[in-house]
């Protein structure tokens, strides 16, 4: 119930007043049955923009991290990200991948629509990464079309590590659904699940127009970590 008081009265009419969103291609994203809504992922604003414009709800697979913030405000967090349809998933270890699939799969068997971000996690400078296969995964089994979803703006809006959004024009376009059925019952090969992952992260890319590294963000912002870190510990001397 409380998912439906933020989008329609609380949330979701205060996001379309201050970002003003352009919606393309909504038709595109079925009216009902199971379905992967698989978009890039630029800013935290993200996670709120596009429920509030679908027409139907919609569960994200989120880090767990929201979920188990200390003291008052974690607690009023988990809750807030419960309500908006978020389904907390530990990225850590060995199962985690693996938790993420049964936990989307669960999803999906309601008949219900799926959020994935196949980057894995937000980009740091606003290019499209390398998509991870666990999207693949669920598409194959579940048997269900993917949806590919462009969130344009909301790099510039809300950057990594600005709190407040600023106003910036967003356009939200989604893309015509992807059938994976020619590869039913092959979700067990790893060739398979990269051409469908590599099919789903074009896709995206021809809707955003993005940059794109093929790379995983992730390993890309573990090394630039390590440098700044690297440039801490050992200042470079001025020259004489």
């Amino acid at each position: 119930m409380f998912y439906y008081v933020l989008k329609y009265v609380l949330l979701g009419p205060l996001l379309r007043v201050a970002f003003r969103p352009r919606i393309e291609g909504l038709d595109h994203v079925p009216g009902s049955g199971a379905a992967i809504v698989a978009g890039n992922h630029l800013s935290f604003a993200d996670h709120f923009l596009m429920p509030a414009v679908l027409r139907r709800r919609i569960t994200f697979l989120a880090k767990a991290e929201y979920f188990t913030g200390p003291g008052l405000k974690g607690r009023l967090t988990a809750f807030f990200f419960r309500s908006a349809g978020q389904i907390p998933v530990d990225r850590s270890g060995k199962e985690a991948g693996q938790a993420a699939i049964r936990e989307g799969l669960g999803v999906l068997a309601r008949d219900e629509l799926l959020g994935i971000y196949p980057e894995g996690t937000r980009s740091h400078d606003g290019r499209l990464y390398k998509g991870k296969v666990g999207v693949a995964v669920m598409a194959l089994r579940a048997g269900v079309p993917v949806v590919p979803c462009a969130m344009i703006g909301t790099f510039e809006a809300q950057p990594p590590g600005r709190k407040i959004p600023k106003l910036h024009p967003v356009v939200i376009r989604f893309g015509e659904p992807l059938d994976f059925s020619r590869y039913a019952g092959m979700e067990g090969e790893k060739a398979v699940l990269r051409a469908v992952t590599d099919e789903i992260l074009y896709a995206i890319l021809s809707l955003s127009g993005q940059e794109y590294v093929d790379r995983y963000a992730a390993d890309v912002k573990a090394e630039e970590a390590a440098k700044a870190d690297r440039g801490r510990r050992f200042p470079r001397l001025p020259h004489r």
